[in-house]
């Protein structure tokens, strides 16, 4: 009998040059600092807020009048719209002994 000649194919190596391990390496290294980049975000956006400032509605207080009292220097109209979207509030009405959250970046 013959030995039927039988061809492995042999895959070679996977080998990268310089320039390869060099993208390789930065493509890494930019991967690393976008995962980083959004871990220090959403901790960041975890923190409460380091001072907050709050005022209690009055009998016959209106958000203009509000907005008069804690920000004279201020527009009132700008001061009465940053109340109401840092307050979460749909419209204009307010209660008395309600608690209302004042922007303290003003």
């Amino acid at each position: 009998m013959h030995a039927v000649g039988v061809r492995v194919q042999v895959k070679p190596r996977l080998r990268l040059t310089r320039r390869g391990r060099f993208v390789l390496f930065a493509l890494f290294l930019l991967l690393s600092a976008g995962v980083i980049a959004l871990g220090a975000t959403a901790s960041r956006a975890a923190d409460p807020p380091t001072e907050t400032v709050t005022t209690v509605v009055r009998p016959g207080d209106t958000l203009w009048s509000i907005a008069g009292r804690h920000f004279p220097d201020h527009d009132p109209v700008a001061s009465v719209e940053t109340i109401r979207r840092v307050n979460r509030l749909d419209g204009y009405g307010i209660y008395a002994g309600q608690e209302l959250i004042l922007p303290h970046d003003r």
